[in-house]
């Protein structure tokens, strides 16, 4: 049994209890206020749970959840799967009579309450890496996420304050999304007032049945397309939404997992597209100061807009999860007796001392400490 998010928002305030079953990873992206989180597994037994009320589970894309509920009446409880699941309640929320100034009331809200933690971070990368130069034309790449969604509210920022010109075009490309996920990003962007430019790919489909590292191989093709589509649009940088955190996981990472030292530039030259060049503005921004600043502002975004997250082939597997989630609980960990570790693996790579490296790469050559050790 289901039930629709229209319908829900119609049973009276009390006559039911809204169980959020996604984990913690995708509820970190937002969730339904009031809701109890729960794994499906601990459901039945859980304290808080209200059993003399209709039970709504929710997961991802409401797929899930169905079994989930249909399990629990088979407990003699009353429950229904939540149709469309977050997915479905977000874009119904996103489609409510808006405040006309609602995106100038973010834009405040991005160089007052939050101009420390996001709009100065946000200046001193352009600044400190060169990221932008007078005459660039930037594709701003938006996933739908959070992260992209608040670089392109700072680009627009950027732009008004800007002592240079430059032009910027909101590009978002659409690789295959089920149709709920690309209106959730449409009904955001015209909420935030970001003027995007949708372009199909059939990307998806094509990693769909890869057994070995499906995510690995979207995300490179993704980045193929938007490097194409942005050179045919005359740009010559894109811009994506990489954060602090993500450059502290992936040194981490590729020390632990890929046995070897290296981080996220916050500027690559393009290898395959000749004068394209990849930014990533956002490298001194804090994650918890972005979903601060989208709270702050009562946001709500997907996670992953991939149309297979809930039947687990790609994203939504352990494996693929479970890395960064475990690099993330070190650091949350290591924190707790070194308050500067964070910035410590920050600054690791910025103070490589050559003299003390057993061996290291440059431009695909390898050089080992004995070839010189003797001169």
């Amino acid at each position: 049994m289901e039930i629709s998010v229209q319908d829900m928002e119609k049973l009276e305030e009390g006559s039911f209890q809204i169980i959020d079953t996604r984990n913690e990873a995708e509820i970190s992206y937002g969730e339904i206020p009031g809701a109890l989180v729960l794994s499906a597994e601990n459901i039945k037994d859980h304290p808080q749970l209200m059993r003399d009320k209709k039970l709504i589970i929710c997961c991802s894309r409401g797929v899930q959840s169905r079994e989930t509920a249909e399990q629990l009446r088979e407990e003699g409880l009353d429950a229904v799967s939540l149709k469309g699941g977050y997915a479905a309640w977000l874009l119904f929320q996103l489609q409510k009579d808006l405040d006309k100034d609602f995106a100038g009331q973010v834009e405040k809200s991005i160089t007052k309450k939050f101009r420390k933690e996001i709009w100065c971070k946000f200046t001193k990368a352009i600044n400190q890496y060169e990221l932008i130069k007078e005459g660039d034309r930037i594709a701003v790449c938006i996933s739908g996420g959070k992260d992209s969604m608040l670089m392109a509210k700072l680009f627009q920022e950027l732009r008004r304050h800007s002592k240079f010109p430059f032009e910027v075009k909101f590009v978002v490309m659409d690789p295959g999304y089920s149709a709920a996920n690309r209106k959730i990003i449409e009904e955001n962007a015209r909420k935030l007032g970001i003027p995007i430019t949708v372009f199909e790919s059939d990307i998806f489909e094509s990693v769909y049945q890869v057994e070995k590292s499906p995510c690995y191989l979207c995300a490179r093709m993704r980045r193929g397309y938007l490097y194409s589509f942005a050179q045919k649009a005359g740009c010559n940088k894109i811009a994506l939404g990489h954060h602090y955190d993500d450059v502290i996981e992936t040194i981490l990472m590729g020390m632990l997992y890929g046995a070897q030292v290296q981080t996220m530039m916050p500027k690559l030259h393009s290898t395959n597209f000749e004068g394209m060049e990849l930014i990533r503005p956002l490298y001194l921004i804090r994650e918890e100061d972005i979903k601060a600043w989208r709270d702050y502002n009562d946001l709500h975004f997907i996670q992953c807009a991939c149309k297979f997250t809930d039947t687990c082939t790609t994203c939504n597997n352990g494996e693929n999860r479970s890395k960064r989630v475990e690099i993330k609980e070190l650091i949350r960990d290591l924190k707790k007796t070194n308050p500067w570790v964070e910035g410590n693996i920050f600054k690791s790579v910025e103070n490589v001392n050559l003299d003390t490296v057993v061996a290291y790469k440059k431009d695909g050559i390898r050089h080992h400490f004995l070839d010189t050790y003797d001169e």
